[in-house]
């Protein structure tokens, strides 16, 4: 099975003035392009092992991945399955907050909107070196935000991500430089509630 990015459902500079053209570009056509590149050529002569398996499945549990691929697999599969959730919850026109079952959890659990979207951008800021912030769902519903390291996905721990933002420089650096606050504070008028939606609802 050979594993792929996502289809890009935007130009890239559709989601200017928040990310610019040029990031959006270099990041899907380059660094993600990579990811998958790598990711297919390691396991090539393993397709017994892939046969039928998203890659989900696989990074769900990296103890059966095989030992002698198992630390490339983990790292550019979770380069593949990170970049294609953060591509796909961003939108130009995106609709900015959540609704219904997704709404009435973040209510219950951090008091509103705000309160989770400030959560989420103070563990994105907080995260040291590379990697990403998501907001996770975990068993019956219950949300949960959580960072990762380098290419490291919430599937090891059991938890569905929901939604991804990336804090590897090369996600903001061109426009942004060093200040990644003002990334954060800007990827929201971009965030497509819609996707993470469906993603909660288990749509997709």
């Amino acid at each position: 099975m050979k594993y792929e990015k996502i289809y890009l459902p935007y130009l890239f500079n559709a989601l200017e003035p928040y990310i610019d053209k040029e990031t959006v570009e270099i990041h899907y056509t380059k660094h993600l392009q990579g990811y998958v590149d790598n990711l297919n050529k390691v396991l090539k002569g393993y397709e017994d092992f892939t046969k039928g398996k998203t890659l989900e499945d696989i990074l769900m549990n990296p103890k059966k991945i095989p030992k002698e691929i198992r630390e490339k697999v983990i790292n550019n599969g979770g380069g593949v399955y990170n970049h294609n959730l953060y591509f796909s919850i961003l939108y130009p026109k995106p609709k900015r907050k959540p609704e219904g079952k997704l709404m009435d959890r973040i209510k219950k659990q951090y008091g509103s909107f705000e309160q989770l979207r400030e959560l989420i951008n103070e563990n994105a800021l907080n995260r040291f070196g590379s990697g990403y912030s998501f907001l996770v769902k975990e068993k019956y519903g219950r949300l949960h935000v959580m960072n990762t390291l380098n290419q490291d996905t919430p599937l090891i721990c059991g938890f569905k991500p929901i939604l991804c933002i990336d804090v590897w420089e090369h996600a903001y650096y061109l426009k942004y430089k060093n200040l990644r606050g003002k990334y954060l504070e800007n990827i929201w008028q971009i965030i497509n509630w819609a996707k993470v939606e469906e993603l909660y609802n288990g749509k997709v």
